[in-house]
């Protein structure tokens, strides 16, 4: 199973530094990239090793030429502008962001240092840029697409459940573009003749309860909505779609390494290497506001086999050949 995608933050870090310049960096300086997450690195090593890899195609080294600076959020979203002001007294260069509230953070809290984003679904709705093709001030990075892939993926459980008549949204009231999304999947969901059943959290200790509703209201499937707090829990909310028999789709990969159904959305893994081509540029002297923002160029459609047969489902062939990984 491909570890990575994490709808991702910031917070607990460590720092890792070397003797040699850089690109436009003064002589002597080695270029220090705070790298702001909502989880550990640890925890999905293939999406951050991308990173790294990208900074390395543009020959930067950490730990020889580059010192990336790591704080997580450790899934609190609450705790990322205490760990932007970190990184302003750690003097980065450049922030790198893996999430809408990681780049709200770094937005607020250092209005000039230049801030690369992944992991954003909406850049222009949430005023991180001007526009995609001219971002303009110290925004730019690549944006999740999340607009136009929340209602694809209600099509998507639809097509591998087709008796599900209603489908419960795992939400969280905290967030503006989760709001959004709703809005996006009612329209949807009309048009498949699906009814849909808002459940929100805000903490980890409410999940239980929220799928006691939804079982209780009688849904057949789920789509998990994208926040740092989901990503912390994906594998409570896989072994309660499981528990509750709901088929279950979301945009993190890890989904269904620990039991989820259905993951359909951008490479992160391949988001954050590209991420790292524009930290690189900035280093050698690029501005952000002169970077389009760039949007997903690969999609991955995974399927658990496994979880399908314990909730009885047949998955259509036509949906099973366009999988870009089944679980078995």
């Amino acid at each position: 199973m491909m570890d990575r995608r994490a709808f991702l933050g910031t917070l607990a870090g460590s720092v890792l530094a070397a003797p040699l310049a850089a690109g436009a960096q003064p002589a002597g300086k080695v270029p220090r990239v705070g790298y702001l997450i909502a989880t550990r690195p640890s925890d999905f090593p293939k999406i951050h090793e991308a990173f790294r890899e990208g900074l390395r195609d543009f020959g930067y080294v950490d730990g020889q030429n580059v010192a990336i600076v790591v704080r997580n959020a450790e899934g609190n979203v609450e705790r990322f502008p205490a760990l932007v002001a970190d990184l302003v007294q750690q003097n980065v260069d450049v922030i790198f962001t893996g999430s809408t509230p990681a780049t709200q953070a770094a937005k607020a809290g250092a209005p000039t240092i230049p801030i690369v984003f992944a992991g954003v679904g909406d850049p222009v709705g949430s005023k991180f840029v001007s526009s995609i093709a001219r971002p303009g001030g110290n925004i730019t990075g690549l944006s999740l697409l999340t607009p136009e892939l929340t209602p694809k993926r209600l099509e998507l459980l639809k097509e591998a459940a087709p008796e599900v008549s209603r489908v419960a949204v795992l939400w969280n009231v905290s967030s503006e573009k989760h709001a959004e999304e709703l809005q996006d999947l009612e329209v949807a969901a009309r048009r498949l003749g699906v009814r849909l059943q808002p459940v929100a959290v805000q903490r980890p200790e409410e999940f239980e309860a929220a799928f006691a509703t939804m079982t209780r209201e009688r849904a057949g499937g789920l789509v998990v909505l994208a926040s740092p707090l989901h990503h912390n829990q994906l594998r409570q909310i896989a072994d309660l779609a499981l528990k509750h028999r709901l088929a279950a789709i979301c945009e993190f990969t890890e989904f269904v390494g620990v039991g989820g159904l259905i993951v359909y959305g951008p490479s992160y893994p391949d988001m954050f290497r590209r991420a790292a081509g524009y930290v690189a540029r900035i280093l050698k002297g690029a501005k952000p506001g002169d970077l389009p923002v760039e949007q997903p160029t690969r999609f991955e459609l995974m399927i658990n086999f496994k979880t399908a047969k314990t909730l009885g489902l047949t998955i259509p062939q036509s949906l099973l050949l366009r999988a870009d990984e089944l679980i078995q």
